[in-house]
């Protein structure tokens, strides 16, 4: 494969996490997954530590990865699975989860995050919401664990974007929406293009560490993700019918499907080596204009490498000002 050529793999949009790892072994890999107690995180905790993985879930609510845990807990399957205490919006959340690790880290799953918050709301350090949880909470993760990363000598760190992304690049006059108003769809747009920017700068700055980021998006599933979604735009996206009740459209995936792509870049020996790229489908995106019209491929915006490096340096002051 060239350096401009995308990548290709034998799976589709159908395959589950499940089949993207059979034959894999994982055996000795350490992984975190923020996010692993709900949704296409439980898929993605579940192949990978079936796969061998001893996997940390990071999550705000330890309690809620209890039967994840036990189901692995017996030894019967392969893989360990264990729950820590992570809250994405509080940095001091992030930094005692940083402190509590030890030793080196193989793959750092960026999956959990907010979407569509109505309202605009802010951390405890003035940050609107949805950029702090999505974006800068995993910056500050990924970046205090850099050198456990390093440790590992041939690392992944896995950024869960989406298609959301398209539309909505990042408005660097004003990240925070404080001068122009607020819109919860821009608002995650715009953190969910930081996602991907995300990935790009990992791997160009940390590439000579043996640590490659790629990002991904997991396409539409029914999660708590959705949660802060009123009814009507529910019934305006074709989500649900007049009577409330959930419309799953024929391109919609279940989350053993959903987890598929992530585990691709979390576990797959086709990813050796490859870094600072988005992918959609068990396949590396094509790169497309963006835009209000476009409906898939990855924004040419999201993967620019000066922006990438512009929005790092912006986190690094933001989180210096804390």
């Amino acid at each position: 494969m060239t350096a401009n050529s995308r990548l290709t793999t034998p799976f589709t949009a159908r395959s589950t996490a499940a089949e993207i790892l059979d034959g894999v072994d994982l055996t000795g890999r350490r992984m975190i997954v923020t996010g692993g107690a709900s949704g296409i995180g439980v898929e993605t905790v579940r192949a990978l530590a079936r796969a061998g993985a001893e996997v940390t879930i990071a999550t705000r609510d330890p309690r809620r990865a209890d039967a994840l845990v036990e189901e692995f807990a017996s030894g019967a399957t392969r893989g360990v699975v264990s729950a820590s205490a992570l809250d994405l919006a509080d940095l001091a959340s992030v930094d005692a989860f940083v402190a509590g690790w030890q030793g080196p880290l193989d793959v750092l799953v960026a999956n959990a995050g907010i979407m569509a918050i109505p309202t605009r709301q802010l951390t405890a350090q003035g940050w609107e919401l949805q950029l702090a949880t999505n974006y800068l909470g995993h910056f500050a993760l990924a970046r205090g664990l850099h050198d456990n990363l390093r440790a590992a000598e041939a690392a992944r760190v896995v950024v869960v974007s989406s298609g959301a992304h398209l539309a909505a690049p990042l408005d660097f006059d004003d990240p925070q929406f404080e001068r122009r108003p607020y819109d919860p769809w821009s608002a995650y747009g715009q953190s969910k293009t930081a996602e991907v920017l995300l990935a790009v700068g990992i791997s160009r700055r940390w590439a000579e560490d043996g640590i490659t980021a790629n990002a991904l998006n997991p396409g539409y599933i029914f999660t708590n993700l959705q949660r802060h979604i009123d009814d009507d735009t529910m019934r305006a996206m074709g989500a649900m019918d007049e009577a409330g009740n959930l419309i799953e459209a024929d391109y919609y995936k279940k989350p053993d499907q959903g987890a598929s792509t992530t585990v691709l870049l979390a576990g797959s020996p086709l990813l050796d080596g490859i870094g600072g790229r988005y992918f959609d489908d068990n396949q590396e995106a094509e790169v497309v204009p963006g835009g209000p019209d476009a409906t898939g491929g990855v924004a040419a915006h999201a993967l620019d490498p000066a922006a990438a490096d512009r929005l790092w340096a912006y986190a690094e002051k933001t989180l210096a000002a804390r």
